[in-house]
């Protein structure tokens, strides 16, 4: 039974259509899933036997977690390519939270399956959460955009709300899912995350067909029967076969017939898909027939591309080195009681949301003021934000290593220096999605939306091979760690500032509400 108003046409959700309620519901739950079990990995598979983890080097988990983001983000490519040409988005969000329930539901029983078949169901949990966050994730945020057809400010704070709902579920799940995890079970943790995004999968099976009407419930479909028909068996081949051969290495994996070292995969995929974004842009440079207009703005996406994946490099150490620093060297005690280390990891989600309305506000202020920041100023200040943040990070660890690893610091310079990191983000996250559709020649938008989450990809890889340098018998590389990641971030601040003039030439004609 659908709903008698057309869902576009629904202001019944605080001026929205309800269908935002659902989406913001269903992307709370899975953000609450994801961001819940993110900062468990890394102690966990770190954690001694004795305590019931897999006794991992941290390097080794650090690593891990780096490429199951990575692997996240790049999953929303195919994610993306198997909802328009096959499933559907409302389909492909149905399948998605299944596979995302179910690798919770196979991490949550990896503790009760006994050593030898722990780690397999454990790393198949993994690999069913990226499969199922590819197919939900950018296919959800789709289905956010069709509910206003017609555009315009309403659309912008269609998906202000939105995001609350992503930031809301971090900051939660994140709460429940680390006390859980570090004070009763690591598995209860795990099965809590697994729970939340049932909870999601179920809200949406059952109410979408009423908040959304026929919205998300189909391809575009071909003219022609004879073409659409070969198109959708492409697909379906395509997809089946890739799930084969995934399916092929676990098993060969999982039976000890192969080995995978994750240091070593973790490198080669940071060579690849960095080679990838270089083929990708010297194709479309030599073939794409692109303008003179358009490789200059090609060229400074490129650019934007190498910066943001630094920052990101920087930033997603949140739930590698900085998460470790917090369980090893914070001081966590708040009148009697000792905070989960985990729940550090919120910090980030709550200055979201506190400090979102204001960055809105201070944009609406400089644009009254005829102040115009380009792209290039504000990434350069988004990176010059999160070295701050990082060298916070490199005076509490030397004030641990002075001490012989005896002393514990303070939490508030984890406090402060995510504090700075978010602040980063609010000028770089935003404004990086915004330029690659106005700097995107037509054809290309969609390939270079895909290049933004590459860069996002490779930051996380980049992250978690450098987190793991966090060790309470290794005190001496916890400073360089820190002090290497911000004047990385100090550099590139330089370095993109030398560059702002030229690069606000070569946009010249492209105008937006961010200043780009």
């Amino acid at each position: 039974m659908t709903s008698p108003v057309a869902p576009s046409q629904d202001h019944s959700f605080f001026g929205h259509p309800k269908g935002l309620g659902l989406l913001f519901t269903t992307e709370m739950w899975e953000r609450f899933s994801y961001y819940g079990l993110r900062p468990l990995l890394v102690l966990f598979m770190s954690a001694a036997l004795a305590k019931g983890g897999f006794g991992f080097e941290r390097t080794q988990a650090s690593t891990i977690v780096g490429i199951y983001a990575a692997c996240v983000y790049l999953a929303s490519l195919p994610g993306g390519w198997v909802a328009d040409r096959w499933l559907g988005l409302r389909r492909a969000i149905l399948v998605g939270a299944v596979f995302i329930t179910c690798g919770h539901l196979a991490i949550g029983i990896s503790g009760f399956a006994g050593e030898g078949m722990g780690k397999p169901f454990f790393f198949l949990g993994l690999i069913l959460i990226v499969l199922g966050t590819g197919l939900l994730k950018p296919n959800i945020s789709a289905i956010v955009g069709d509910l206003y057809p017609e555009g315009g400010a309403r659309r912008d704070a269609g998906f202000s709300i939105f995001y609350m709902g992503i930031n809301t579920g971090a900051f939660i799940g994140q709460l429940v899912t680390g006390y859980l995890g570090e004070r009763v079970s690591w598995h209860w943790g795990f099965g809590a995350a697994g729970i939340g995004m049932a909870f999601g999968l179920i809200g949406f099976w059952l109410f979408a067909p009423r908040l959304l009407g026929t919205i998300g419930g189909d391809i575009v479909r071909d003219p022609d029967p004879t073409v659409q028909a070969r198109r959708e068996s492409q697909v379906k081949k395509t997809t089946l076969g890739g799930l084969a051969v995934l399916a092929l290495v676990f098993a060969l994996a999982a039976l000890g017939i192969i080995t995978i070292d994750p240091l070593a995969v973790g490198g080669a995929m940071t060579f690849v898909l960095v080679g990838l974004a270089v083929a990708f842009f010297a194709y479309i440079f030599a073939f794409g027939g692109l303008t003179v207009a358009e490789k200059k703005r090609s060229a400074v996406i490129f650019v934007l591309f190498v910066f943001a994946a630094i920052f990101w490099a920087a930033f997603e150490q949140a739930p590698t080195s900085l998460q470790l620093f917090a369980n090893d060297f914070t001081d966590r005690n708040l009148f009697g009681f000792e905070m989960p280390a985990t729940w550090f990891q919120s910090v980030n989600s709550a200055f979201i949301i506190l400090l979102s309305p204001l960055f809105a506000v201070m944009w609406g202020v400089l644009a009254a003021r005829k102040i115009d920041l380009s792209s290039p100023t504000k990434f350069a200040i988004g990176l010059a934000l999160a070295g701050v943040g990082f060298l916070l990070m490199v005076f509490a660890a030397n004030r641990v290593l002075a001490s012989g690893g005896t002393v514990l610091v303070a939490p508030w310079w984890l406090i402060a220096s995510y504090f700075f990191q978010t602040a980063g983000e609010l000028f770089l996250s935003p404004v990086g999605l915004s330029s690659m559709t106005k700097l995107s020649p037509r054809r290309y938008v969609g390939q270079m939306m895909g290049i933004w989450f590459l860069a996002a990809s490779v930051g996380n890889l980049v992250a978690g091979l450098v987190g793991g340098h966090v060790d309470p018998s290794k005190l001496e590389q916890t400073p360089a760690v820190f002090s290497g990641t911000a004047i990385a971030l100090f550099i590139s601040t330089a370095i993109l500032g030398i560059m702002i003039v030229p690069i606000r030439r070569m946009m010249a004609g492209v105008r937006d509400e961010t200043g780009a």
